[in-house]
């Protein structure tokens, strides 16, 4: 079986590790991607701490789970945003203003839509979490 988008997999993981009250959960396989948007929800808040395992398959991710996270998943498709442009797809994912996160992939790497805004950059969209 071959995984087609392994970030969705790894917030699909998270997402119902959360709701089954898990306190972690494992994240295989592992990819920078998925560690860099892990780092943003530990940043934020979201998750506890991220243990990376190599395994010599890929790795995998070991996350603490602080029971924060209502809702998350990707973005498909990967819809393209202007600087300018974030508060109508917050709108769109975010349940209400000032709550979530909307995760995007700029050309100065990933990060929150917030930081994105403070540093006037546009990019693809990834993922959100409230």
């Amino acid at each position: 079986m071959v995984m087609m988008d392994t970030l969705a997999n790894a917030l699909a993981t998270i997402m119902n590790n959360e709701m089954r009250g898990h306190r972690e959960c494992l994240i295989y396989p592992a990819s920078k991607l998925i560690g860099r948007v892990l780092m943003i929800l530990q940043r934020a808040g979201y998750i506890g701490e991220i243990k990376y395992i190599e395994d010599g398959r890929g790795g995998k991710f070991i996350v603490q789970l602080l029971g924060r996270i209502n809702k998350c998943g990707v973005i498909k498709p990967r819809f393209s945003v202007k600087k300018n442009e974030y508060e109508k797809w917050e709108r769109v994912y975010l349940p209400s203003r000032e709550m979530g996160l909307l995760i995007v992939s700029t050309p100065e790497g990933i990060m929150s839509h917030r930081e994105a805004i403070a540093k006037g950059l546009g990019g693809v969209l990834l993922a959100y979490v409230y």
